[in-house]
């Protein structure tokens, strides 16, 4: 019979990509490169998380194809490869989502309603540092007027120069970080494996 895949692991594996991410931070937000800092940490964090929630959702077809079942009517195998299941998430395209609404969205498309991991990306208490996350990372990443836009829209201020200047006041890309590891502890507690 095939090993299930460890989702507890996947969990265990972004929770010290974060860390380490956290500490990088604090060695090199200091000075003039502060801003810079924080944007390449955005950068890092927004990649991490967009794996860790991939191979989470790999990982929940794997481990139970029902999940799938229940939402496209298809009955499939007991039994997929990662590769597979992986080629179901993404297809021939790579795993993106919009936003934190678009990332449950996403997620409804192979799990049902009641699954834990979208229990735990729905409650309210990731829905700033989510949204942040993924807005700060588009700033970061493309600097146009539209993701500065959605930015200032998802901090709630008028002006914000880049996502790194925002993110180096005030703790703040590290309570995004602590809410992403929290939500991660949270996902490992759920996951049978």
């Amino acid at each position: 019979m095939p090993k299930k895949k460890s989702l507890k692991k996947t969990a265990d594996r972004f929770i010290a990509e974060s860390t380490a991410i956290d500490e990088y931070v604090a060695r090199h937000a200091g000075g003039e490169d502060a801003s810079w800092t924080h944007e390449y940490a955005v950068l890092r964090l927004y990649r991490a998380f967009e794996q860790f929630v991939l191979e989470i959702l790999v990982g929940a077809v794997n481990n139970d194809t029902t999940t799938l079942s229940s939402r496209t009517g298809i009955a499939f195998p007991k039994h997929l490869t990662d590769e597979v299941c992986e080629y179901l998430v993404v297809g021939d395209g790579y795993f993106d989502f919009r936003g934190r609404d678009g990332l449950i969205k996403t997620i409804k498309e192979f799990v049902p309603d009641g699954h834990y991991l979208v229990i735990a990306i729905k409650d309210a208490k990731y829905k700033d540092a989510l949204e942040r996350l993924s807005a700060l990372r588009n700033y970061a990443a493309h600097g146009s007027y539209r993701a500065k836009a959605a930015a200032r829209r998802v901090v709630g201020q008028k002006k914000i120069m880049c996502a790194g200047d925002w993110l180096s006041t005030q703790n703040r890309f590290s309570q995004i970080n602590a809410k992403c590891r929290e939500l991660a502890g949270e996902v490992k507690e759920a996951a049978p494996y």
